[in-house]
């Protein structure tokens, strides 16, 4: 399955759930951000490619919706809510996302 995470800046939470999750070899994973600044920036070809998109908050999903074209895909959304308080591989961060990730994809 292909796997896109997205946040804000692509720094921290969704750079580390890229890493942790390209370790198990079980899916394609991917990572992004929505800001201008963003490290790697979200854009229309990674939304075509993934699967399953999931992003930290409701912002970076109101953005996804607001500016692409993503209402006509088949698509998975799904919002973690998981606040901009982690910095890159935070173990509390790594645990929030194996539970909640793994949760999800065990139960889709």
């Amino acid at each position: 399955m292909n796997i896109l995470f997205v946040c804000s800046r692509n720094k921290w939470r969704s750079r580390t759930a890229e890493t942790i999750f390209k370790k198990n070899g079980q899916h394609q994973i991917r990572s992004a951000g929505t800001e201008n600044s963003a490290r790697i920036r979200l854009n229309q070809k990674m939304l075509n490619w993934a699967e399953v998109v999931f992003v930290m908050e409701q912002k970076q999903e109101r953005r996804i919706l607001e500016n692409f074209d993503f209402n006509e895909m088949d698509t998975e959304l799904v919002v973690l809510d998981i606040p901009d308080d982690y910095q890159y591989m935070d173990s509390e961060l790594i645990e929030i996302l194996e539970q909640d990730v793994n949760y999800y994809l065990e139960n889709r």
